[in-house]
């Protein structure tokens, strides 16, 4: 079977959104969401760890839990690579761009919990894939997930500038409007 990278690329992008179709990493998703800077720092950190934590956790599986016999571990020893790729990027983070590093705040170490990177890392192992359309997936995956988290924060902060009804202020016509942009996405299914 062959594997079509370009069609990889676009479906993860654009047809199964990582955060739009499964749902994976909202919390980063809505609550980083309020600037378009912030949402692009934040997407970067993202889309590094995720590909970063992809080759390191394809590694763990391929050679130490399965010669071992010890694939049950495997959630446990990926959320601890996870945690400390992490905390490398809060390290980085705040040595290379302070500014950046405190205005993403509380959500730099939520992305250790943050599900859509533990999610992937989990699902190249699923579908079986090799090291690089494994990589090759996460790191469409992750930009999916970039993508989807600046055009919701430049979304927002247009909303902010405009009246909105009383009752629909804050959470719901944030909520209101990731509805909508995934309904957006999902006009991309006709393409793949």
């Amino acid at each position: 079977m062959e594997y079509n990278y370009l069609i990889v690329f676009i479906t993860a992008i654009f047809v199964n959104n990582i955060v739009l179709s499964q749902f994976l990493g909202i919390c980063p998703f809505l609550g980083v969401s309020n600037k378009v800077s912030t949402s692009l720092g934040m997407g970067a950190a993202v889309i590094f760890v995720i590909t970063l934590a992809t080759i390191v956790t394809w590694l763990v599986q391929r050679y130490l839990l399965v010669p071992f016999g010890i694939e049950f571990m495997q959630t446990i020893a990926f959320i601890l690579v996870i945690a400390a790729l992490v905390q490398m990027v809060e390290i980085i983070l705040k040595k290379i761009s302070p500014s950046l590093y405190a205005a993403l705040g509380v959500f730099l170490p939520l992305i250790t919990t943050n599900c859509c990177v533990l999610g992937l890392a989990i699902l190249v192992i699923q579908k079986d894939y090799d090291l690089i359309q494994g990589t090759f997936y996460a790191l469409s995956n992750a930009i999916g997930f970039a993508l989807a988290l600046v055009i919701f924060a430049g979304i927002r902060e247009q909303t902010a500038m405009m009246e909105v009804p009383k009752g629909l202020k804050g959470a719901p016509i944030s909520l209101i409007t990731a509805g909508i942009l995934a309904m957006a996405f999902m006009g991309f299914a006709g393409i793949v």
